[in-house]
């Protein structure tokens, strides 16, 4: 599950960030519960709209991509 997460991450959603001067780091993937846990970056890091980023884009990108997400929270 790690893998895929870090894949779907550098691939797809990093890539959608960094076009508005965004980023996003995976800081662990508990394969157990289903959690991950992501530290926004660069403008993503103090931009008031990054809890929506992060659960109607990363979050739900990350659920249909890997299936075995549950949640993702920031950290």
């Amino acid at each position: 599950m790690k893998d895929k997460v870090l894949e779907v991450v550098e691939n797809d959603i990093k890539p959608a960030l960094m076009r508005d001067g965004g980023s996003i780091e995976v800081v662990e993937v508990d394969e157990k519960s289903g959690i991950v846990k992501v530290q926004l970056l660069g403008a993503c890091g103090g931009c008031p709209m990054s809890m929506i980023t992060l659960t109607a884009f990363v979050e739900r990108y990350l659920k249909e991509k890997v299936p075995e997400v549950k949640r993702v929270v920031p950290v």
